[in-house]
């Protein structure tokens, strides 16, 4: 039985009878009673069949509720994060765990300019990628300054195992890295980003870009020369 409230006269059938009503419900044992505002004045979630959640179809026809932080639960406006095409189509779009639009609400054309490609070797997150072709398949691997052909040019935000497949940035902000020195930035060994060009002979020298923090790096990729 639901919390009783103030009680009323009813006439049922010619008769004169004393009636509770409730301002809470537990459900179908309720059936019938008068309704009463709850003590802040207010009918109360249980008596008009209101959620804070759904779960879906059983959750049909229910009124929906603020939560506990006076908003809507994202059950309730069917939105989603992450978008995996056409079964998505009229969803509303959140933000990820970050504050950002996830690249797959965006449509073709808006976002960085990236691409999926195969790696050959295991990629730290934050490492400069060289694109070569491996038996006319393009590939990606650790841009290195001590070898000609292995110029940086792009960029990975996550780590990438060797035999899967990496999103390569080709501008923008790579904030993968850590330890960087402000200033001009050049491509070093092994993927890294280095303040220092190489001397050497053979060795590459590209200015990749500027370090703007120790964990950022505006790329802006320059053409490469190989020392004599």
């Amino acid at each position: 039985m639901g919390t009783t409230s103030q009680k009323y006269l009813t006439n049922n059938a010619g008769t004169i009878t004393e009636k509770a009503s409730i301002s809470t419900t537990s459900g179908v044992s309720d059936a019938g009673k008068i309704v009463a505002t709850n003590a802040s004045g207010i009918v109360d979630p249980t008596l008009v069949n209101a959620t804070t959640t759904s779960a879906g179809s059983a959750d049909s026809g229910k009124i929906a509720e603020l939560n506990s932080s006076g908003i809507l639960g994202s059950t309730l406006v069917n939105s989603t994060v992450v978008s995996t095409g056409a079964a998505d189509a009229g969803k509303l779009t959140a933000l990820d765990s970050s504050g950002h639009l996830d690249l797959s609400v965006m449509p073709s054309g808006v976002g960085p300019d990236t691409q999926v490609i195969l790696a050959s070797e295991a990629i730290s997150a934050g490492a400069l990628v060289n694109i070569w072709n491996n038996s006319s398949v393009a590939n990606i691997r650790n841009a290195d300054n001590t070898a000609a052909g292995k110029e940086a040019h792009g960029y990975v935000l996550s780590a990438v195992s060797s035999g899967t497949n990496g999103t390569v940035y080709f501008i923008g902000n790579n904030t993968a890295v850590t330890g960087l020195t402000i200033g001009t930035a050049f491509l070093g060994t092994v993927g890294a980003v280095v303040a220092t060009a190489p001397s050497g002979s053979g060795n590459v020298v590209q200015r990749i870009g500027i370090t703007t923090s120790a964990t950022s790096v505006n790329i802006d990729f320059q053409q490469p020369i190989v020392l004599a």
